[in-house]
C-alpha cells in the first residue's frame, strides 16, 4: 500500500538522507524546510518525468502560526498521511564563557516549539484516524546536561519528554511514536566541530532510523552502540560528571 510521509527539516543532513531513502522505498514524501532552493534541487534529483515522489513545501518552523495551513495542504495534496518525521534542528556555536538568551531562544524555537507545532498536528490527525507514526529526532546530548551546549542539551531533553508523553497518550489509538537519539553525525550543522566521537554519515543515520521505524521501536539510539554507552554516562554521579570533558 502506498505510504505518505512528511519530513520537516528535509533540505539537508539527516532529513535529506531520510527523504532519499523513503522515496526509494516507494513513499510519497512532502519535504518541509525554509530553504526552497535546496528543496527544489532535491526534487530535481529524485523525481522522474511522470513519476514524482518528492514534493516541496517551503516553511520556516519558527513561524508556528503557519504550520497548520502547510500541514493541511500537504494532507490534501498527498491524499492522506501515514508518517511525520521532525528532523529540523539547530545547534549554534557557543563558547563556554558565552551566555546569550537570543541564541537560547532560537534553539528552543526550532528544536522544541517547532517540533510541538508540527507533531501536535500529526498527533491530532493520527488519533482521529486510529493509526500513523510520529518520529522525532532528539540526540544523545539530551541525556545529560553537558557544559558545552546547555540550551541544546535542554532542548533535546525537552523533546524526548514531549515525545514520551505523546507516546503514552496516543498508543491506545494505534499511533506509534518513535524517539530517535543519534550520536554525532556528519552534517552541515556539525561541520567544523573537533570532537565527534563515533561520528557517522547522514545516510547511515537515516538507515538506522528506518530500521527503528520498521521494528516499531519506542526509543532508538543511532548507531545502536550509543544505547550501551549512554546508560553508563547517565549513571555517573553529577559531582564526577561535572569534572569530565563530556
Amino acid at each position: 500500500m502506498l505510504k505518505r510521509a512528511i519530513v520537516v527539516g528535509a533540505s539537508s543532513g539527516i532529513g535529506e538522507a531520510l527523504v532519499r531513502r523513503l522515496c526509494r522505498e516507494g513513499y510519497l514524501v512532502a519535504g518541509v524546510a525554509r530553504r526552497k532552493e535546496a528543496l527544489d534541487h532535491l526534487a530535481a534529483e529524485i523525481n522522474r518525468p511522470g513519476e514524482a515522489r518528492f514534493f516541496v513545501y517551503p516553511h520556516d518552523v519558527i513561524e508556528t502560526a503557519n504550520a497548520k495551513g502547510v500541514f493541511d495542504r500537504i494532507v490534501t495534496e498527498l491524499d492522506g498521511l501515514d508518517v511525520v518525521i521532525y528532523a529540523a534542528g539547530v545547534m549554534p556555536r557557543v563558547g563556554e564563557d558565552q551566555f546569550d538568551g537570543a541564541i537560547d531562544r532560537q534553539i528552543f524555537e526550532v528544536n522544541v516549539i517547532g517540533a510541538m507545532a508540527w507533531l501536535d498536528l500529526a498527533a491530532e490527525r493520527f488519533q482521529a484516524q486510529h493509526g500513523g507514526m510520529i518520529v522525532g529526532l532528539g540526540s544523545v546530548a539530551g541525556d545529560r546536561g553537558r557544559r558545552g551546549q546547555p540550551a541544546y542539551c535542554a532542548s533535546k531533553a525537552a523533546l524526548h519528554t514531549y515525545l514520551e508523553a505523546l507516546r503514552n497518550r496516543l498508543s491506545r489509538f494505534g499511533v506509534h511514536v518513535l524517539t530517535v537519539k543519534p550520536g554525532p553525525v556528519h552534517t552541515p550543522m556539525t561541520k567544523g566541530l573537533d570532537k565527534l566521537p563515533m561520528a557517522i554519515e547522514a545516510d547511515a543515520a537515516a538507515e538506522g532510523i528506518l530500521r527503528a521505524m520498521n521494528r516499531r521501536a519506542d526509543v532508538a539510539y543511532v548507531p545502536f552502540q550509543w544505547g550501551i554507552i549512554m546508560p553508563i554516562i547517565q549513571s555517573i554521579p553529577s559531582l564526577i560528571f561535572r569534572r569530565m570533558s563530556l
